[in-house]
This record gives C-alpha cells, structure tokens and sequence, in this order.
C-alpha cells in the first residue's frame, strides 16, 4: 500500500505532526511492527484519526493515560496484523510527580511544562500535567523522559520543583466527568454566557477564566467574551472538561435555547 501523502496532508492544521505521523504509518506498514507515536495534541490526534479512518490497511488506537486525556499517544497497526495492542493494553506511559510548595506562589499548567522543558524535557514526550494542590503537580510522560527526569530539578520562578518517577497506578488523575446533555435559555449567544451555562459557573468567573488564558474555543485560546458561538462549536476549560454546542434556536421571545453535550 502506498500512502496518498497529499490527499491526507491537503489543508491540514499541523501539517509538521501529520507528516510524523505518516512517516510512522509507512514503517508500520514497511516492517508489519506496531509502533505508538509520540504524545499528540487533542485537535491533531481528533484531525489524524479522521483522516486515517480512510486507509483500510492500518487501524490507530489513542491512549493518553487516563480517561479523557487531552494530549495522547497512538498506537498503528497493519489491519492483518493479530498480534497488535489491544485498547486493554496499557500504552508506554509513565507517570512523573512534581514536588514543589506553591502556597504563596501558584503555577500553571505551562509554568511547569516550561520549567520541565528547560531541563531537556521535549514537548512530544509530555502529556497531560495537572496541578495537586499547592504542593505541586503530576504528569504522564514517555518513559524515557521519565528515567532522564527521576530525581531531577527545575524551577517556576522562585520555586524549586523535584522530580519523581513513578507509576501512573500510583497518580491521581483528573476527575473523569460523565457525559450530560444539558438545555438553557440565554439572552445571547456569546461565548461568556453559554460557557456559564455549560460549566456551572457565574458570567464573572467565566470572564476571568477567559482573562486568564483558561477558556480554549475549538482548541485555540479565546480572549474575547463577546464572541459569538455557533452549532459545532467546542470549549475547554481547564479543570472543567469540554462543553459542544449541538443545537441553537431563536424563541418567540427573541432569546436563545442552546442544547449542550459536556464531558
């Protein structure tokens, strides 16, 4: 099989993680060994398995860790091939705890990535990081990154973070939420009310989640409350999980029903 490079590149939005991809695809395909990929971006990996969905000579399963992980590795495969991972099949991922005393001083999730990438951590090795308290944070990684990171040091501005491998049995991961369809009435259908709406928090929250680089529409970051979103349209807030638009409609009064799926 020949892979129809253009066809599956031809307006790609990370033409640079798709070709990875590809080049992983014809060894898969070259040497018949599955073979997993590095940690993906959620909209590459959503874009990547679409597209791939396609080539009836390969499958690709996604593991990031732990239910609902944003950044994920994926794992490729001949179609004939009866010996390949199954989904029950853990993929090659470690866990990473990040000790460090943020009581007076809170990071975010990129303050940590950055100060990990400053200690020879790549960006395609890390996956999801999340913050634990004031006491530091915990990550899921390659296991290489894990074995180079073990017992290491890096620092958020005036803090000193230390690094521990460990199992990811032995991490406490995010909080799965359960899938809920939800219904609201709203004056308007900007991003800042339906995102209220969604995740259960006051329009002044949401603002400031949205100030504050939180809030992501379709993956990308937003900066403006006012905009205006339509059927299709996806948000991410950190913490909270992700809120589709499935449905918008006018009502006699000149209001907005929105029909929601959070997850």
């Amino acid at each position: 099989m020949i892979l129809p490079r253009q066809e599956l590149l031809k307006g790609c939005l990370d033409p640079q993680g798709m070709e990875a991809l590809l080049v992983q695809a014809d060894t898969v395909l070259r040497t018949w060994q599955p073979s997993w990929s590095a940690f993906v971006s959620a909209p590459l990996r959503e874009e990547a398995l679409h597209r791939f969905s396609t080539l009836t000579d390969l499958h690709w399963h996604a593991d990031g860790g732990h239910p609902g992980a944003e950044r994920q590795r994926l794992c490729c495969w001949r179609s004939e091939d009866h010996h390949h991972p199954t989904p029950s099949q853990a993929a090659p991922i470690h866990g990473l705890l990040l000790h460090g005393n943020f009581l007076f001083d809170s990071p975010s999730p990129t303050d940590l990535r950055q100060a990990l990438e400053a200690i020879d951590a790549q960006p395609e090795q890390l996956g999801d990081l999340w913050i634990r308290g004031d006491r530091g944070a915990q990550a899921l990684c390659t296991p290489e990154l894990a074995v180079n990171l073990d017992g290491r040091s890096s620092r958020v501005r005036e803090v000193e973070i230390t690094c521990e491998a460990v199992a990811v049995a032995q991490l406490q991961p995010p909080a799965h939420r359960l899938t809920r369809r939800l219904n609201s009435v709203e004056a308007s259908c900007r991003i800042d009310a339906i995102a209220s709406a969604g995740f259960g928090l006051s329009r002044a929250k949401v603002v400031n989640q949205i100030k504050q680089g939180h809030l992501r529409l379709n993956w990308e970051p937003v900066r403006q409350t006012s905009r205006e979103l339509v059927v299709g349209d996806r948000l991410q807030l950190q913490g909270r999980g992700t809120l589709k638009v499935l449905a918008l409609e006018m009502t006699k009064r000149q209001r907005w029903r929105v029909e929601m799926l959070r997850h």
